[in-house]
C-alpha cells in the first residue's frame, strides 16, 4: 500500500511518508511492465508502427510478452502476417493437411488448377467425373459448352437433344425457329397462327389487325371495337364514359359508378 501524507502528521512522519512515494516512483521506472500488445522498447525482429504509438513484429513473427519469437512455418508456405490462426498459409498448388504440414493438390490429368489456386478444372472437351476428368463425346450437329455440369454440349441451330444425339427439329410450313431455350422450338409467320402443330391463314374480321402475339387468334380489334362472336363490333359508349387503356373497352368517368350497360353519378 503507497504511503499517503496527511495534515496533522509529525514533521518524521511526513518526511518518511514522502520518502515512500519517491522510492516508488522510481522503482516503477526502474522496472517497466512487460509489454503484451506492441508497445514499450522495440524488441529484435520488430520494427516502428508507421502510424501511431508501439511496435510491430516482422513478418513471420509473432509478439510473445516483450518479444517477437518466430513462427514455425512448414515447407510449401508462407507467413501470412495475421495476429490470429497459425501465422501461415499453404501455397498455391497446396493444401493443409493435419495443420502442421502441405502436400501438393493432386491434378488429374486433362486438368489444370484455378487461378486461387485451391483446386482444379477440367480442360475444354473435358467433364468431371467423380475425381477425374473425361472426355466429352460430340454427337452430331452438336457443339462444346462452357458448362461444368451436365454433357457438356448442346445442339446447333435447327437441331433439339434426344438421348445422345441431335435430332432436326421439324418445322412445319409458314413457321421460323425461335431460338428458344424451352417450350416450341418455332413459332408462325406474321399472318398465320398455330393448331395442332401447324400454321394456319389467320382469318381477319372487319375492323380488326394482325396481332404479333404467338397466342389467341392472332389478331385485334381496332381502338373503339371489341371482340365479339368471332369478329369486331364497335363499343356502345355511355354518356360519362371513356375508352380504358386497351381501346376495347370503356369505363365510366371518375364520379360516375358502373351499373349495368350505363354510368351513374356516384354519391
Amino acid at each position: 500500500m503507497t504511503p499517503t501524507i496527511k495534515p496533522g502528521m509529525t514533521p518524521s512522519a511526513r518526511l518518511i511518508a514522502g520518502l515512500s512515494i519517491a522510492a516508488g516512483l522510481m522503482a516503477s521506472l526502474a522496472f517497466p511492465v512487460v509489454a503484451q500488445d506492441g508497445t514499450g522498447p522495440i524488441p529484435e525482429n520488430a520494427a516502428a508502427r508507421s502510424y501511431g504509438g508501439g511496435w510491430d513484429c516482422a513478418l513471420g513473427y509473432r509478439v510473445n510478452g516483450a518479444e517477437c519469437l518466430a513462427i514455425a512455418i512448414p515447407e510449401n508456405a508462407h507467413a501470412t502476417g495475421r495476429s490470429y490462426g497459425s501465422g501461415w498459409a499453404c501455397g498455391r498448388g497446396y493444401e493443409e493437411v493435419g495443420g502442421t504440414s502441405y502436400t501438393p493438390i493432386a491434378v488429374p490429368a486433362n486438368t489444370f488448377l484455378r487461378s486461387s489456386g485451391y483446386d482444379w478444372q477440367c480442360d475444354r472437351g473435358y467433364r468431371k467425373e467423380l475425381a477425374a476428368c473425361v472426355q466429352i463425346v460430340l454427337p452430331d450437329h452438336a457443339h462444346l459448352t462452357e458448362e461444368n455440369s451436365g454433357s457438356g454440349w448442346a445442339c446447333e441451330r435447327g437441331f433439339t437433344a434426344s438421348a445422345d444425339a441431335c435430332v432436326p427439329i421439324a418445322v412445319p410450313e409458314k413457321s421460323y425457329l425461335n431460338n428458344a431455350d424451352f417450350g416450341a422450338a418455332w413459332v408462325c409467320e406474321s399472318g398465320f397462327v398455330e393448331d395442332e402443330g401447324c400454321c394456319d391463314s389467320v382469318v381477319l374480321p372487319s375492323n380488326a389487325f394482325l396481332d404479333p402475339d404467338t397466342y389467341g387468334p392472332g389478331w385485334r380489334c381496332d381502338r373503339g371495337y371489341e371482340p365479339r362472336d368471332g369478329g369486331c363490333v364497335g363499343n356502345d359508349l355511355p354518356a360519362n364514359a371513356h375508352l380504358d387503356r386497351s381501346g376495347n373497352r370503356w369505363r365510366c368517368d371518375p364520379s360516375f359508378q358502373r351499373t349495368g350497360a350505363a354510368c351513374i353519378l356516384g354519391r
